[in-house]
């Protein structure tokens, strides 16, 4: 399930968890980011870019906090451990239905 993953913080001054970029994502806002975590959603192609949703076991279900969303050029798994490096962005929305209140874009991925 969701929530086993356990995954270790990305290291470095601009690391964070998933649950401080959604919860302090008014801090972080046009900031660049690292967050290491499992991949538990993909989407590929959608608007141009991958859809990827991370979890690290920081966070809780019933504030939304234990799941980030980030986009990408490159390619995951589900399943993976993934670090992205990205930019927070909030409140955006790209109509069709796909509206954050919080997400890492034109991120990059390494293992």
């Amino acid at each position: 399930a969701s929530g086993d993953v356990k995954v270790a913080k990305a290291n470095g001054p601009d690391a964070r968890t998933v649950a401080e970029i959604v919860t302090k994502s008014a801090d972080l806002k046009d900031r660049t980011i690292l967050v290491r975590g499992k991949v538990v959603k993909y989407n590929a192609a959608v608007m141009g870019k991958n859809w990827i949703h991370l979890r690290d076991g920081s966070g809780s279900d019933a504030d939304n906090s234990n799941d980030v969303l980030v986009t990408t050029k490159d390619q995951a798994k589900l399943g993976e451990i993934v670090i992205a490096r990205g930019v927070v962005h909030t409140d955006k929305d790209f109509g069709a239905g796909y509206s954050y209140k919080v997400l890492v874009e034109d991120a990059t991925l390494q293992e």
